[in-house]
């Protein structure tokens, strides 16, 4: 099976989430979660300080899907439409049926397994309907929820990014995981 974009958006459901596209109503939660510096510890970027930066994000994760260069879900439970986290799927490389797997949650909803379902329904879809051959994540190696999240799925570390990333004064290592579709149907099996 060869990649393919999709012509529509793909909504995702699990058993208590919505995963939909990120929309203008987005902004105060988008900015609730990235302006807390202790859940964009290990990110790429420092936390927003102006509700302005969480309304340029939204605008730019709404522009993805149109321009086919990444799909961004807002994650959602079904009762409020609230966002509560995203995920993300991204460098795309069409040639090599391709993409990296990104994600991020408001620290009030960790712990509860809301991750642990949306990249599940996300990689479902990766390896399903787009054809994807390989997932690709990259995380700061102190970053042990995220490392566990990623094994959990079956990604390998397979390799250390020296000095990757400046975030403000501080430049950190980047873990380096990989996932192939022919291995998912029998972690996801694994995993019931």
């Amino acid at each position: 099976m060869a990649f393919d974009f999709p012509a529509q958006f793909p909504m995702l459901t699990t058993s208590r989430l919505v995963l939909r596209e990120t929309a203008a109503h987005d902004v105060d939660a988008v900015f609730a979660m990235e302006s807390d510096p202790v859940a964009m510890r290990y990110w790429s970027k420092p936390p927003m300080r102006d509700v302005a930066e969480a309304e340029a994000a939204v605008e730019r994760a709404m522009s993805l899907f149109p321009a086919r260069t990444a799909l961004r879900w807002a994650m959602t439970r079904p009762e409020d439409d609230r966002l509560i986290g995203h995920v993300s799927l991204f460098n795309f490389v069409e040639q090599s049926d391709r993409a990296d797997l990104g994600y991020g949650m408001n620290r009030d909803h960790w712990g509860q397994g809301f991750m642990s379902e949306a990249l599940n329904a996300v990689v479902d879809y990766a390896f399903g309907p787009m054809g994807l051959r390989r997932l690709e994540a990259d995380i700061h190696p102190d970053n042990l929820a995220s490392l566990r999240s990623l094994e959990r799925l079956g990604f390998r570390r397979e390799g250390l990014l020296l000095e990757r990333w400046q975030v403000g004064d501080e430049i950190s290592d980047s873990a380096v995981f990989g996932l192939l579709a022919r291995e998912w149907p029998a972690r996801r099996e694994a995993r019931r």
